[in-house]
Parts: C-alpha cells; sequence; structure tokens
C-alpha cells in the first residue's frame, strides 16, 4: 500500500466494531475522514495536496496528528485524547495501537453531542440566543488573551501571504465556477486595502495582536461541552493560518454567523468580545477585508470541493453556496460612511435592548459598535460586565470618568470609520449635548432616540431581568421617575410595547 492509497485503511475503520463500539459513521470532509461509533471518534487526514497543505506522506499526516492534538488541547482538553496508529498484523490484516509497523496514524477523540455543534444550533429555533453568543464572545476573548503571542508572524506581510493564496486558489477553479472576472476582481480589491492598511496590521502586530489562534474558527468548530462553548479543531498544518490577528480569528466565526442569516448575532458577538477583550478601535479599519478574506476562503474551497462531486446536482449545490460566499466576499469591501446614533432613557426603558438591536443594521458588517456607560464603567473598575459594582463605582467622579472614557470610545471608532450606537440614561441635558457635539466635531449625521415607557413597565423589567449587565434595582428605577430631564429633543420612541414594535420604530427613525 503506498502512503497515499488509504482505501484499505479505511475499509478496516468502516467494518462493524472496528472502533470496538458497534456500527461507524463515516464523515468526510476535504481533508479529513472522522470515523464515529458509540463515545468514540477517529479522525485520518485524507492524503491530499491543496495550496494550502500537503498531507500525501505518511510522516506528514503523523506529524498533523501530533499537533492537532497539542494545539487542540489548549481548548477543548476533554475531547483530545491522542494520537493512535493503524498497524500491520502478521497475517496482512490491521490493528488499533498494536506492535506491528503503522500504516497510518489517527487522532484520538471522545465523541461529542453532535446537535450541540454550533452549526446545527444555528438552524433550530432559538438554537443560539444572545446570552449562548455572548458566553462564546467569552470564550474566545479569554482563549486570545492567553494564546502566544508571534511577533514576527502576521502583520501587513502575513495577511498579504494569505490573500495571495486566494487568489492563486481562484486561479485555478475552473474558469465558469464564478462570474467572470469577479473572483480575480475581489482578490485584487483585497491586495489593495490590505496594501492600504499596511501600517496599521504592523502596528496591530507589534502590539501583540497576533498570536497562535484558532485559524478554522467557524460555527461546526464549535460545540457545547457541560453547557459552555468549546473550540475544536483548531488549524495544526501551517502557522501560516494559525499565528494570525486575532480579529482575524475572530472573523471567520462573524462571517459564517452573518453567512447563515445571523448578522443579529454576529453584531451581538463583535461587540462582547470588544466590551470583555483587549481590543483597539483599529480593528474597524481592517475588519472588513479581514471579513471579504473569510468569505473568499469558503468560496474557492467551495468550488473546490465542487469539482470533486459525481453528481450534477451536487455540482451545482456546492457551486451556488461557493458563489454565495463570493458575493457576501464582495459586500465586505464596499464602504459604508459613520454615523453616530444615540440611544438614551431610563432604567427598564429597553433602550440597551434596543441599542444593540439597530447595530447590525448599521454600519459596515456585521454592526455598529455599542459603547454603553455600564460596561465602560465596570471596565474602569477592572471587573467583568456580568460583575456586580458596589457603590464606590458610582460616585460622581467615577460617573465623569465614565463619561469621558464612553465618548472617548466612540469618538475613536467613529474615526475609524465605523458607525456608533451610544446606550447610556443620558439623563441630563449636558450629556445629552456631548453627544451632539461628538458627532458635529467628527463630522458624521447624527440622530438621538429617546425610549420611553411608564414606569410600572420598567420596573417590571428591572424586576425580571436575567443576565443583565445594569447594577440598578427597582428602587433606582422609581427614584428615576423624578428626575428633572429638561428639553428632550431626540425622537420618541415608545417601548411600552412589543419589541419588534419598538425597533420598527426606530429603525424607520433612522431610515434603514
Amino acid at each position: 500500500m503506498t502512503s497515499t492509497d488509504q482505501q484499505p485503511v479505511i475499509d478496516f475503520l468502516r467494518a462493524e466494531n472496528a472502533l470496538g463500539a458497534g456500527p461507524v459513521q463515516v464523515n468526510t470532509t476535504h481533508v479529513s475522514k472522522i470515523f464515529l461509533s458509540g463515545e468514540r471518534a477517529l479522525k485520518m487526514k485524507r492524503a491530499v495536496k491543496f495550496p494550502f497543505l500537503d498531507f500525501q506522506t505518511l510522516e506528514a499526516r503523523h506529524q498533523a496528528c501530533v499537533q492537532e492534538v497539542e494545539i487542540n488541547r489548549r481548548t477543548a482538553p476533554s475531547i483530545y485524547k491522542g494520537v493512535v496508529a493503524v498497524t500491520k498484523t502478521p497475517d496482512g490484516g490491521y490493528e488499533l495501537g498494536g506492535a506491528g509497523t503503522p500504516v497510518e496514524w489517527l487522532v484520538d477523540m471522545v465523541r461529542f453531542d453532535e446537535d450541540t455543534l454550533f452549526d446545527r444550533l444555528a438552524g433550530v429555533e432559538r438554537g443560539l440566543r444572545r446570552p449562548r453568543i455572548e458566553a462564546l464572545a467569552d470564550t474566545i476573548a479569554e482563549f486570545h488573551a492567553a494564546a502566544e503571542i508571534r511577533a514576527t508572524s502576521g502583520g501587513h506581510a502575513g495577511i498579504r501571504m494569505i490573500a495571495e493564496n486566494n487568489a492563486r486558489s481562484f486561479e485555478i477553479l475552473p474558469p465558469d465556477s464564478f462570474e467572470k472576472n469577479k473572483a480575480s476582481s475581489v482578490a485584487a480589491e483585497t491586495l489593495k486595502r490590505i496594501d492600504n492598511v499596511a501600517a496599521v496590521l504592523d502596528d496591530r502586530r507589534d502590539a501583540g495582536r497576533v498570536r497562535i489562534c484558532h485559524g478554522d474558527l467557524h460555527l461546526r468548530n464549535i460545540c457545547l461541552i457541560d453547557d459552555k462553548p468549546t473550540l475544536f479543531d483548531a488549524i495544526e498544518f501551517s502557522s501560516d493560518f494559525s499565528d494570525i490577528d486575532v480579529m482575524y480569528d475572530l472573523a471567520f466565526l462573524l462571517m459564517d454567523l452573518d453567512f447563515h442569516g445571523l448578522r443579529r448575532l454576529s453584531a451581538f458577538l463583535l461587540n462582547r468580545y470588544l466590551d470583555v477583550g483587549d481590543e483597539r478601535a483599529d480593528v474597524f479599519q481592517v475588519l472588513p477585508i479581514f471579513l471579504s478574506m473569510r468569505a473568499q476562503i469558503r468560496a474557492h474551497v467551495g468550488a473546490a470541493i465542487a469539482r470533486a462531486q459525481e453528481k450534477p446536482e451536487d455540482q451545482e449545490r456546492e457551486l451556488a453556496t461557493a458563489r454565495r460566499y463570493l458575493e457576501l466576499a464582495e459586500q465586505y469591501l464596499q464602504r459604508k460612511p459613520p454615523r453616530l446614533v444615540a440611544v438614551g432613557g431610563l432604567s427598564g426603558s429597553g433602550k440597551s435592548r434596543l441599542a444593540r438591536e439597530i447595530a447590525s443594521h448599521l454600519g459596515q458588517a456585521p454592526g455598529a459598535r455599542v459603547v454603553r456607560t455600564d460596561v465602560v464603567r465596570k471596565r474602569l473598575n477592572g471587573i467583568h460586565p456580568n460583575e456586580s459594582l458596589g457603590a464606590h463605582g458610582y460616585t460622581s467622579e467615577m460617573t465623569e470618568k465614565t463619561y469621558q472614557d464612553f465618548f472617548g470610545q466612540a469618538r475613536s471608532a467613529l474615526a475609524a470609520g465605523q458607525c456608533v450606537v451610544l446606550d447610556a440614561v443620558f439623563a441630563k441635558a449636558e450629556q445629552r449635548a456631548q453627544a451632539d457635539t461628538l458627532a458635529i466635531e467628527c463630522g458624521v449625521p447624527y440622530q438621538g432616540l429617546w425610549v420611553d415607557a411608564p414606569e410600572h413597565v420598567r420596573v417590571h423589567r428591572v424586576e425580571t431581568r436575567e443576565r443583565n449587565v445594569s447594577d440598578v434595582t427597582t428602587d433606582v428605577a422609581r427614584q428615576q421617575s423624578e428626575y428633572e430631564l429638561g428639553p428632550i429633543t431626540w425622537a420618541k420612541i415608545d417601548s411600552s410595547g412589543k419589541k419588534n414594535a419598538t425597533i420598527d420604530q426606530a429603525l424607520k427613525v433612522l431610515k434603514v
């Protein structure tokens, strides 16, 4: 058997009880075959060669298996058991982990419930809700914070190399894979945009934003273990694709949610990640490029998969999907000018809910940066948004610092070209005036929204809140009814009804 003739091993692993737990299910990707039985999963690297990897030798596949286990134990230690060999028996047969000569190497894994894969949850009603997305953002931010820095990778040269690889991958496809010149046009525009932000990319690298990341962070590579989002199946075959800017890592997941029609959740994910992670406003200068590159990868890989299909209907299905990815890649490169929206209202009015819901309708994908005073205040005090802050965090001095940082973050995001939604009570006329002034200083369109609901509605909402960043109590919500608000010139949004009715009012005012 040559190193590329894997069929005998595949037949062995497919056999009844080969894994010791009954019938075997086989899943195939463009680089692997996964054999599932009972609580066990064995992954075999396929003897394939692409512009970005070469698994044609047994040695290369063995090394990839070893690296996969090492890399993925960072985020999923309970899944990755180790590496096991398929060995020859004296009678010419095969066995797992025997004393004979290894003829193939496998990643030995604990099988998890595939219904908890995030791509499946994305297709289930209420399978992916805001709390789960926020938990995922927290998980990714923690992973990136702990990941080893790669000061000599990434930057302009690293990102350009990936974009050039995308261009080459498009070039080797049949000419009828995509609309004429579309792939080459998108690839060329991407390279141009990368060169335009070369200094930003290098500065992010020098600031420690290039790390040993996941590299393949999309919905199908995330599952729930003990009800916690768990990242698995990270890139092991090339440091060029794993030693990357953390935002390029996150961009794959943001794009994947968007592709699945979940831009709203993609906006939630991005904003939560920025709320809890160590990031800067320059993400908005590079994120459109990163999103497009991720969609381009899906496009050319999908077209390659389509070419390998035997049935015409399968080819057309895969090609249609690949073409949708390329359309999305093109859309990400279309510039949208920044604007500022301020959302105010007393506690329990629904202002924060409205602020996050309108974000996905504004600005560059996946949506506007939502800057919330409750989050800013807690970051200034060094605590997570979900933690409660004591009275020391609500002094007049701390409130002044909070608003300074609040408007500072908004100014930076606007300067980087992204829309911003300000989320605060804005009970004082001078605070509302600051938002007006910020828009004038930044030279961007501006709209203020005042969200209003009767006291009993507001108090009930505060009483029934779960997993909310705000520390406001029902007593505080009642006291706010006595505030001297002064003249409110912002558009009034009645939030006493259903959520969708409130959102519709706001979108009508914003004309989006």
